[in-house]
């Protein structure tokens, strides 16, 4: 082991950016399995290498003190560490001794390649675990990334130093994932698999839009403005609720940004998502009414209990207020965390002007056996019929 190779591994160091303490054990590791390989051990060994500039590195053997020797090569007996090494040494203990001559000589035949294939290990292992440490760290946080292939229905995407999976799940269904099309992505989740780091990432997540929010809007990043809650429905239409720390920045301005260029931005990378931007309040009837916009609302009754609301609306805003398929609704609900109820003013009119239904009677009431006479008849003794 010569001084070139000692530089070889400070070369790596520099270019890999692997710290040269994780090479240098890399190559401890190889040594000691040299070892093992040319002295035809059976046991584990543990060698230590020291490194002298501009020189070959020198050699030594640890061995554990014990009362009875099972290994030479790893084990040394209480009488001869201390009358070799130091009188001081007790059980248990590890002290080095310095390999001679004639054992580097005979590891020298096969030291290189073995060296040579441990280090690469060691080096892959390395580079695995400092990719996994630095996505695993960028969880929750924003990607760019190209579309590389599709495997099955995941597609596969080049995030540079590693391919990420998109599943089927975290698709928008609207979204054509062509070759070489580049998408800003979540980073899900990180996971260690047998082959590398495996990178999970998300279209359809909420949270891809505060990300997006944070990028674009300077007020959300330095924590003026926050985003209180979020709800989606990827590729069709989201909502979120927004609220500012000082009275004269408005939330709902900075989002929208000036002629809705903050907002556009949003709206452009999530492919023409629709995205509706509204005023979180801890007036919870005003809050709801800001969450079923563009409808305009007349009146709004909680129920704290049941975090249920009973909403009333103009008659012409009905339709806007429930949303095609029940959409606006249903995603003002989930922005929320509210079960909401709505209800036309006409609706409510009639219902609070429907007089009693009676069935018309006889003008000589009939009476039973006995002859009581027999109570009068109404719709209400049919309900349990009906």
């Amino acid at each position: 082991m010569n001084a070139e190779f000692i530089e070889a591994l400070r070369q790596i160091e520099r270019e890999k950016d692997i710290p040269f303490d994780t090479l240098w054990q890399a190559l401890e590791a190889a040594m000691s399995t040299a070892y093992k390989k040319t002295l035809g051990v059976d046991h584990d060994v543990s060698l230590r290498l020291e490194n002298v500039p501009n020189k070959t590195p020198i050699y030594f053997r640890r061995r554990t003190v014990v009362e009875s020797v099972v290994s030479p090569h790893a084990e040394i007996s209480l009488t001869e560490a201390r009358a070799s090494h130091n009188a001081k040494v007790e059980l248990g203990m590890i002290v080095e001794d310095r390999l001679s001559d004639k054992d580097m000589e005979r590891m020298s035949r096969i030291a290189a390649q073995t060296a040579k294939q441990v280090v690469v290990q060691r080096i892959r292992e390395a580079e695995r675990d400092k990719i996994f440490n630095e996505f695993d760290q960028r969880q929750g946080e924003l990607m760019t990334g190209t579309v590389f292939r599709r495997e099955g229905r995941n597609v596969i995407i080049n995030l540079g130093k590693i391919e990420a999976i998109l599943p089927e799940k975290e698709q928008v269904e609207s979204e054509n994932y062509r070759h070489n099309e580049r998408f800003r992505f979540l980073v899900l989740d990180v996971r260690k698999g047998a082959k590398g780091p495996q990178v999970i990432v998300s279209r359809s997540h909420p949270s891809l839009i505060r990300r997006l929010f944070e990028m674009e809007v300077p007020e959300i990043a330095d924590g003026t403005v926050s985003i209180k809650s979020v709800a989606r429905e990827a590729g069709q239409r989201s909502k979120i609720a927004v609220t500012s720390k000082e009275e004269r920045v408005d939330p709902v301005g900075s989002c929208v940004g000036h002629r809705g260029q903050r907002v556009q931005a949003v709206v452009d990378e999530l492919r023409g998502e629709k995205m509706d931007i509204v005023r979180w309040g801890q007036d919870t009837r005003l809050f709801i009414t800001e969450a079923l916009s563009p409808a305009k609302v007349a009146s709004v009754k909680a129920d704290e209990e049941q975090k249920s609301a009973f909403v009333v609306v103009p008659d012409n805003q009905l339709s806007l207020a429930i949303g095609k398929a029940g959409q606006n609704v249903r995603l003002a609900a989930r922005l929320t965390g509210w079960r909401i109820d709505i209800r036309s003013e006409s609706q409510i009119a009639k219902d609070r002007l429907a007089p009693a239904a009676v069935v018309a009677l006889p003008t000589e009431v009939p009476t039973d056996d006995e002859g009581a006479d027999l109570p009068p008849i109404t719709l209400a003794d049919f309900d349990d019929e009906e």
